[in-house]
């Protein structure tokens, strides 16, 4: 299976570094010709669509920027998502868990695939939530959600680099993405051709707390940090939206034999992993600098 990855970010490179069968297109995509241009150049059997805007050095950047935004995560996807039905391509395409807010009106609080989202106000949400509900009415194509990417390599787009940071964290449970479980179930999903949107988060969810001690425990035993409230961060000044902080249930996935490991065992295998690769890049820093 010959995989066209659209986009040049951390993802798309992870998933890139992962599948020898696997080329990666930075070129801009501006038209539904610049898509045939690439299925005829590539001649792949399934596109992956990793290019989006989350904005620098957050996504509040998204709510100055609200056109570029709607431009990359809107635009981009439909634009490509032409191309591919053109052709008759399988097209995957990489959405977020960030289009819901809160707990969700079933029982066990968890959202599933075919709820609607309820982003009220954020720029970044809405347009990735605008993106599911044109995409989901096509043929051929899959929708691959993800929640708070986690990965053993050091990244500011890694979640784990993320707390590590920030002298203020707030004090949140969540549904997460484990990158190597998330680079196997994409896939899978291309393998089969998966239509329909998928909740690609590992099951049961973390606390910030325990990605933190986990982090001190087995990388860096003097960090610290400062515990606040959702609340705070925008009361703070620390952000200008509130985020998303929610649980997502992954039915689909299930439903044609795709399943991904627990949380804490995942997150603890990637932590492991993590801090050997941490290691390694403080020696090599050590070595160039002498």
């Amino acid at each position: 299976m010959k995989i066209l990855i659209i986009g040049g970010g951390y993802i798309g490179h992870r998933c890139h570094d992962a599948w020898a069968d696997s080329v990666i297109s930075t070129d801009r995509v501006i038209s539904k010709e610049d898509v045939l241009k690439l299925i005829d150049e590539h001649k792949p059997d399934a596109i992956l669509n990793a290019a989006g805007v989350r904005g620098k050095p957050n996504v509040d950047w998204c709510e100055t920027h609200q056109l570029e935004t709607i431009l990359g995560n809107t635009k981009l996807p439909i634009t490509i998502a032409e191309g591919c039905q053109e052709r008759g391509i399988y097209f995957l395409h990489i959405g977020s868990g960030c289009i819901f807010y809160g707990d969700s009106p079933h029982p066990d609080k968890k959202w599933r695939e075919d709820d609607m989202g309820n982003p009220t106000e954020v720029t970044y949400s809405r347009t990735k939530w605008a993106t599911d509900l044109v995409l989901s009415t096509l043929p051929n194509v899959g929708i691959a959600r993800i929640r708070m990417p986690i990965d053993y390599v050091p990244s500011p787009n890694n979640m784990i680099d993320k707390l590590a940071t920030f002298s203020k964290v707030i004090d949140v449970e969540n549904s997460v993405t484990i990158i190597d479980d998330m680079i196997d179930v994409f896939y899978k999903l291309m393998e089969q051709k998966a239509v329909g949107i998928f909740h690609v988060t590992n099951p049961g969810t973390l606390k910030h707390r325990e990605i933190v001690a986990l982090y001190e425990d087995l990388v860096d035993p003097n960090h610290n940090n400062e515990w606040i409230t959702n609340d705070d961060l925008v009361q703070q000044g620390l952000a200008t939206k509130t985020r998303s902080n929610n649980f997502l249930a992954s039915e689909n996935l299930s439903k044609i034999g795709i399943e991904m490991r627990e949380v804490h065992e995942a997150m603890r295998d990637t932590m492991e992993k993590y801090a050997v690769a941490k290691k390694k890049g403080e020696k090599s820093n050590e070595t160039l600098s002498c």
